[in-house]
């Protein structure tokens, strides 16, 4: 058994360990809202709720009364996944702006491979021995690249600031 004297030692040092946590939380916290101030923030964050969120709830066509979503096939969950993530990663690498742009290039790409997918689809699949209509889904790669672009233009941007002042140094 535990005297009272260990019993209040064990107590400070638990709460001096969790008072310490919830400052370092709450310093993240801030550091995190005050990244999402930036435009190219916003840009990445709508970007990944177009190609992670949308893409599930929207739907890519209709065929013959079966209306087909994005998670009725592997390639395109794989395809919308990916860009969601890389969207996210690329918001959290705030403080390298340099590889934030590279990963917004490759986001592109995998959009552009997306669309690409879509399209060859349509051009495929014959629509006129059956009754299919177009899902308002097809137009997410498009919406996302140009949000991604958006956000490579900014990111560039402050890129070009930074370097400015550097050089006023």
């Amino acid at each position: 058994m535990l005297s009272p004297l260990h019993m209040q030692l064990y107590n400070f040092i638990f709460k001096l360990f969790i008072d310490v946590i919830k400052k370092k939380l709450l310093f993240l916290l801030f550091i995190k809202i005050r990244m999402l101030q930036r435009i190219q923030t916003l840009y990445l964050l709508t970007a990944a709720i177009c190609s992670g969120g949308l893409s599930q709830i929207v739907s890519l066509g209709q065929t013959d009364g079966a209306v087909e979503f994005a998670f009725d096939s592997i390639e395109y969950i794989i395809l919308f996944s990916a860009s969601a993530l890389l969207s996210l990663i690329s918001i959290f690498l705030f403080k390298t702006r340099q590889t934030q742009f590279v990963l917004g290039r490759l986001n592109i790409i995998l959009n552009l491979i997306l669309l690409g997918l879509f399209i060859y689809r349509l051009l495929t699949v014959s629509g006129e021995t059956a009754n299919s209509e177009k899902g308002i889904g097809l137009l997410l790669p498009i919406l996302s690249i140009v949000l991604l672009v958006f956000a490579n233009k900014a990111i560039k941007k402050d890129e070009a600031l930074v370097k400015s002042v550097d050089r006023l140094r």
